[in-house]
């Protein structure tokens, strides 16, 4: 594999930034991961090689076409899902960054029938409808990992041209147009669910409104609120400005 920069070193640095960063935030742990689209070549993205996100360094980074054949970077073990992240690119051109994770709080609404739904304002970019997205549906009895295109592709039209997917008994995926917008989107995910668990014990919920949820997502993908989050979760993280 080529030893060059597999693109710009600012974007590969903010790749290794928002691993950090979801670490930290625990949305990753050990597992899960993050990628970008290729922004020279749209039919490839950039992705790490096979280890935990805390530890991702410019290093790691690999990149793949869509079909998920490697063409450059660490020639180490790749992810065995990199399949999630070919087809979502593959049928949602305006998508640039993707996260899958297994975000603890989100498991019960992926198993129960109970919605995933934003009770908070910062939780906004989950949408209207967070929808689950079976693999035994499809495939009957696996591991549940996706780790062919067939089943990435059945979990991309699932995920339709929405934010966020959960996938039953495993954690979900959320999908951007920049890589801030997937880091907020997945950090708030998390603290919704949580929340939400806490408000149905309570009582009734009231949820935010699609007219609320539509105003509060465009606050949070604007620069200043994007730039402002992105920069204290950075420094959290351990990178300095």
């Amino acid at each position: 594999m080529a030893s060059t920069p597999l693109a710009d070193p600012a974007l590969l640095r903010d790749l290794v930034i928002a691993n950090r960063i979801l670490a930290r935030e625990g949305v990753l742990d050990a597992f899960g991961h993050v990628s970008v689209r290729h922004p020279e070549r749209p039919d490839q993205y950039i992705i790490s090689r096979s280890c935990g996100p805390e530890l991702v360094t410019e290093d790691d980074l690999q990149c793949f076409t869509l079909t998920g054949e490697q063409v450059a970077g660490n020639p180490q073990p790749p992810y065995a899902e990199r399949a999630i992240h070919g087809a979502i690119y593959e049928a949602r051109p305006e998508v640039q960054a993707i996260c899958h994770n297994h975000s603890p709080s989100t498991i019960p609404y992926g198993v129960t029938g109970v919605p995933l739904r934003p009770i908070y304002h910062m939780a906004a970019l989950l949408g209207t409808e967070v929808p689950i997205w079976d693999i035994a549906d499809d495939f009957g009895d696996t591991d549940l990992l996706v780790k062919t295109m067939e089943q990435g592709r059945s979990l991309a039209r699932t995920l339709g041209p929405r934010r966020v997917a959960l996938m039953r008994g495993h954690g979900s995926v959320v999908a951007g147009r920049t890589l801030r917008e997937v880091v907020i989107c997945c950090v708030y995910m998390e603290q919704n669910a949580r929340l939400q668990a806490q408000a149905l014990a309570l009582g009734e919920v009231r949820y935010l409104s699609p007219g609320e949820i539509a105003r509060m997502s465009e606050a949070l993908t604007a620069p200043l609120s994007s730039e402002r989050a992105w920069s204290t979760w950075r420094r959290r993280a351990g990178f300095a400005d």
